[in-house]
């Protein structure tokens, strides 16, 4: 009954924003055409390379036997060995990278469903172009800025993953080899960097709409006025609009600019927003990652985050 409510809900909420779009073209064409330009602009030159980079070393196993010697150190965190990999590739590449090398390596056995969850969380991470060169330097004019958000940002997701792996129980896997790599590797993956990226801009074009359409049916207003209690009008409707879509939320509180403001975008670029949350999941959900307890944890890495920019921004 849960579910047949929620697809009544989500039909309508899709039916209504189609007729939006409909009697309004003018504006939320142009949006469309705002979201791919934010995303060609800002996310696919800081994307798209190391995607590249990290599926040829997860398509050819480099990245599984690399982790091989690291495998002590993980195990005494209670990871399994290719956490290692997976956690320096997705430290690399960012949202949602992390997540797709992670679901390749739950496919090939690498990565037992019981310990799919503790990886998942570990491997949420940002890349540095992204939030130094697109966040720090072209939003907030700062790199420095961008550089202070990376440390907090990469600390915050290593912290809070190390404590629920600590305090998880440690299961007794026994570890599964790779097939042999088939085919023209180099071949694919060029073709899944490529996929996935355009995948990736095609979250944000969408949800760049929803976040304007959200705003003018005044959605945002009842986080609003919460938000107002202890921040400006301008700083309220950038964080609801980067709730939504982080990237968005983050050019909207560069323009506001001062302290408040990069620790708030060290938190959405952390949370991810709707529109990242989902292309993580859209990866996670095949190897069984509870949605809710994913957003929970990436909640958890935000506020803390968002607290270690307060001191040092």
């Amino acid at each position: 009954m849960k579910r047949k409510i929620g697809y009544i809900i989500l039909t309508f909420a899709l039916l209504f924003f189609a007729a939006a779009i409909i009697i309004r073209p003018e504006k939320y064409v142009n949006c469309c055409f705002q979201g791919f330009a934010m995303w060609a602009e800002c996310v696919l030159p800081a994307l798209f390379p190391f995607m590249c980079i990290t599926l040829i070393f997860v398509k050819t196993g480099i990245a599984e036997k690399a982790s091989l010697p690291l495998k002590r150190v993980t195990g005494k965190l209670n990871f399994p060995p290719a956490a290692a990999a997976c956690f320096l590739l997705s430290i690399c590449s960012g949202y949602p990278a992390g997540s797709r090398v992670v679901k390749e390596f739950y496919d090939c056995g690498a990565i037992p469903q019981k310990e799919i969850g503790k990886v998942a969380y570990l491997c949420s991470t940002s890349g540095p172009l992204f939030i130094i060169g697109s966040v720090g330097f072209k939003m907030f004019g700062d790199k420095l800025t961008g550089v202070k958000m990376l440390l907090a940002h990469v600390l915050s997701v290593t912290v809070v993953s190390l404590i629920i792996a600590l305090i998880s129980k440690k299961s007794i896997t026994s570890e599964a080899k790779r097939a042999v790599p088939k085919g023209n590797a180099l071949y694919d993956a060029f073709y899944c960097a490529v996929i996935a990226v355009t995948v990736a801009g095609g979250f944000i074009a969408f949800f760049y709409v929803v976040a304007t359409f959200c705003a003018d049916i005044s959605v945002f207003y009842p986080l609003e006025k919460f938000f107002s209690l202890f921040l400006d009008g301008q700083t309220s409707s950038a964080l609801c609009l980067g709730l939504v879509e982080a990237t968005t939320g983050c050019r909207a509180l560069a323009a506001v600019g001062g302290k408040i403001q990069v620790a708030l975008a060290g938190f959405l670029v952390t949370f991810g927003g709707m529109s990242i949350l989902l292309q993580q999941l859209s990866y996670l959900l095949g190897a069984k990652v509870k949605p809710l307890k994913f957003i929970g944890v990436k909640f958890l890495q935000a506020v803390l985050c968002f607290l270690i920019l307060l001191v040092i921004a």
